[in-house]
């Protein structure tokens, strides 16, 4: 039953189906397993707000600690 959920999420929001060769999309799968049965969903103000704000903050920390190269490598 959980391919087809995900499917129906798949089709209902037109998400391209190559969306699950994605490198974050099994983790996502057995993160949702290790969390149990009463795990809830991100909400939409979540996914939006809090959650966005934290990938934001983890990318711009990649972006800055890759920079900090440029000088080694020229650059």
């Amino acid at each position: 039953m959980l391919g087809r959920y995900v499917g129906k999420w798949f089709y209902d929001k037109g998400i391209p189906f190559d969306a699950a060769n994605s490198p974050y999309f099994s983790p996502m799968v057995s993160a949702i397993q290790r969390a149990g049965l009463r795990v809830k969903p991100p909400t939409a103000y979540e996914l939006s707000g809090p959650i966005l704000d934290e990938e934001m903050e983890e990318v711009t920390k990649w972006i800055e600690e890759y920079k900090q190269s440029w000088s080694r490598t020229g650059i």
